[in-house]
């Protein structure tokens, strides 16, 4: 899958915009999409660095038109926390070198609220 078929629109209300402080943004993803390709998806879209990914599926309401009654199709939702203070990474190889991971990531979702 795509990272554009797995993201598919965020979601604005009040509880998430309570999480954006704390890098928590929600977002409605594909059903059959897990944990791990929705972090990959995230990162490649938007350049920041996911600490982790909490998913449920919605269950969908049940709807009346008249004497008609229908259900709405279930849907997931990801909680994912972005990595607020990126630094840069070091890390040691055979033989004790030390290395930089020197990829620039960002701080927030600017496309999350439309800014």
């Amino acid at each position: 899958m795509l990272a554009q078929e797995i993201i598919i629109k965020p979601i604005i209300t009040e509880k998430s915009n309570d999480g954006l402080q704390s890098g928590k943004y929600t977002f409605r993803v594909a059903k059959k999409a897990t944990k791990i390709q929705i972090a990959n998806a995230v990162e490649a879209l938007f350049n920041v660095r996911v600490l982790n990914v909490n998913t449920m599926i919605v269950k969908g309401k049940e709807k009346r038109v008249g004497a008609n009654t229908g259900k709405r199709p279930d849907w997931k939702k990801a909680i994912v926390k972005i990595d607020t203070n990126p630094t840069e990474k070091k890390y040691l190889t055979k033989g004790a070198k030390e290395v930089k991971v020197d990829k620039k990531y960002k701080d927030s979702i600017d496309e999350f609220m439309g800014a």
